[in-house]
């Protein structure tokens, strides 16, 4: 029993100490001053009697005693402490209105990184440095990038980056300001009568450019089947021109042996009566009487009977 009552008691003074008197004595410990947790890209600006007596940059736990002695107790309630946030941040100013060298309206589109770099130029020399430098940022593009000519302003965005963040850094850092990087993104034209006008001529030119090339095709085909009909009626040409002269040299070889010959001429004319249709008829050798009994079927099939009427 001893040692659950123990256990007991143990639990409930860790609970007591965890939950009630922890907080309680943080926020005596904040209220005193005897402390301060500053975090990662954070700086803690200390004021007292309207003058600054600290400024805190670096993360971790401090101990306020041994940094601002006995004006710990008292920067509380008499002073005041101000956080200051030391990271990275962008802004994007759209549009920003800027006349070429030929006198186009263009609109800028700006973007840009900063961040803060004196807290105490940052708190007392600006009452808004955020819109300060906006202002500061749009009236230098506006100042650096007109009236240049239209080409330029379309193509060389990294000088024109260049030249504005040159006349933005220098009245920045007086704000308290460190501006990083500073890009054109985007460049484009304001009066949409420009812009139709634009798309009408680029549609036009590309018709006229489709239209070129579309002839250049056709002509460059003409050209090509012209050529290739060309050369084949040469090649036809000389074939029936070599034709005689190859039969020639075949009747040659063929008539240099009459046996050959005799043969070949007999199986040319075999081959012209089949492919005339002709009726042959084949007779016996030594059979003259069948020979004439058919010349005289045939004689009579081949007199035309005269018309009525005639006389014979």
């Amino acid at each position: 029993m001893n040692s659950i009552a123990l256990f007991l008691a143990v639990a409930a003074a860790t609970f007591v100490a965890m939950f009630i008197l922890e907080p309680v004595l943080q926020a005596a410990a904040k209220l005193l001053g005897v402390y301060t947790i500053v975090r990662e890209r954070q700086a803690r600006v200390y004021v007292l009697f309207g003058k600054v007596i600290r400024v805190i940059d670096e993360p971790g736990l401090h101990l306020l005693w041994f940094r601002l002695g006995w004006r710990a107790l008292l920067v509380k309630w008499l002073g005041r402490v101000d956080t200051i946030d030391l990271r990275l941040d962008q802004e994007y100013l759209r549009s920003l209105p800027v006349n070429s060298e030929e006198g186009a309206p263009m609109g800028i589109g700006v973007w840009s990184e900063m961040s803060v770099s004196d807290p105490i130029a940052y708190l007392f020399k600006n009452t808004d440095p955020r819109g300060s430098l906006a202002a500061n940022l749009s009236n230098a593009t506006v100042r650096c990038l007109s009236n240049l000519k239209l080409s330029d302003m379309l193509v060389n965005r990294h000088a024109m980056s260049r030249a504005v963040r040159n006349e933005v850094s220098p009245k920045s850092q007086e704000w308290g300001y460190r501006v990083g990087s500073v890009y054109i993104r985007k460049v484009h034209f304001r009066d949409v009568a420009m812009i139709r006008g634009i798309e009408e001529k680029v549609v036009n030119r590309l018709r006229q450019v489709t239209s070129a090339i579309k002839q250049d095709g056709a002509n460059q085909v003409s050209v090509i089947r012209s050529t290739a009909e060309r050369q084949a009626a040469v090649e036809f040409a000389r074939a029936a021109a070599m034709r005689p002269k190859i039969v020639g040299d075949a009747l040659r070889e063929i008539s240099a042996d009459a046996g050959i010959a005799r043969a070949v001429f007999d199986v040319l004319e075999v081959q012209n009566l089949v492919e005339g249709g002709a009726q042959v008829t084949m007779i016996p050798a030594r059979a003259e009487l069948i020979a004439q009994l058919l010349a005289a079927e045939a004689e009579p099939s081949r007199k035309q009977p005269p018309p009525l009427g005639t006389e014979r």
